[in-house]
């Protein structure tokens, strides 16, 4: 195994790049406990989120859905999403990205906690 191709630190987190193909991405990602990523979507990939530790809180479009540690939710391709951790410890899950492109100016902030959308 390669190891980690980048890691990016953000106002909820941080996450690694584990891979960056030309098929797929996929990231190992970390969010803090009380914080949430931005309400997002994309027009070019969608996504696979597996839930490693900690609880999480994921939203997609109007559904409100709990995941613990070894489940998984699917993201379609330009579905509203997001993810905030439930717990009280770091929520680690892992993000794998299928479609046709998977640069960080794909992501269409629509909510925002800390001022980017």
């Amino acid at each position: 195994m390669a190891g980690i191709i980048e890691e990016d630190h953000r106002p909820w987190g941080y996450y690694q790049v584990l891979a960056d193909e030309a098929d797929h991405k996929v990231k190992w990602i970390c969010v803090y406990p009380g914080k949430r990523l931005s309400l997002q979507r994309h027009r070019r990939r969608r996504e696979h989120w597996y839930v490693v530790a900690g609880e999480a809180v994921v939203t997609r479009d109007r559904e409100e859905i709990p995941l613990a540690a070894g489940q998984a939710v699917d993201i379609p391709q330009g579905a509203a999403h997001r993810i905030r951790n439930a717990g009280g410890t770091n929520l680690v899950f892992i993000e794998v990205q299928t479609g046709t492109y998977f640069g960080e100016d794909d992501i269409e902030r629509l909510e925002d906690d800390y001022g980017r959308a």
